[in-house]
């Protein structure tokens, strides 16, 4: 790998473990933007189980990016999560969360893209893509 894609692969990896380790502290303290998020998503008998799931699926994700042997798996991680979502915005909860200007959404976009990006860059860490080449 070149010297500019392992600059790129780390600015990426860097700036959505920041994000998801940012969300991290409101989801885990129980702020008022994640309980609300989540009580509409699951109840409010689910919500804390929703809200603290998430954190740590979330959680996981940030370390592995910041391994350089789990990169792939971790940017895997956070693009299937990160779907899910932008989803959850696009059909339940809208582009602006309890008076957000919107920001929520915009993170998970740029957390979508960037793991896109790390993907595609680590695709040859994946073992279906490494056997296929080897062919």
């Amino acid at each position: 790998m070149s010297t500019g894609l392992k600059v790129v692969s780390w600015i990426c990896r860097i700036v959505v473990a920041l994000i998801f380790i940012q969300t991290l502290f409101f989801k885990f303290t129980g702020a008022e933007e994640s309980k609300f998020i989540f009580s509409e998503l699951m109840g409010a008998d689910l919500e804390a189980v929703g809200r603290i799931g998430s954190g740590f699926v979330e959680l996981v994700a940030a370390v592995l990016l910041l391994v350089p042997r789990t990169v792939v798996y971790g940017a895997l991680l956070a693009l299937a999560t990160i779907s899910g979502a932008i989803f959850i915005h696009l059909t339940v909860l809208g582009i602006v969360v309890a008076d957000d200007g919107g920001t929520l959404f915009i993170l998970a976009i740029v957390v979508f893209l960037l793991s896109a990006v790390l993907l595609f860059i680590h695709r040859q860490q994946l073992p279906l893509t490494s056997r296929v080449s080897q062919v």
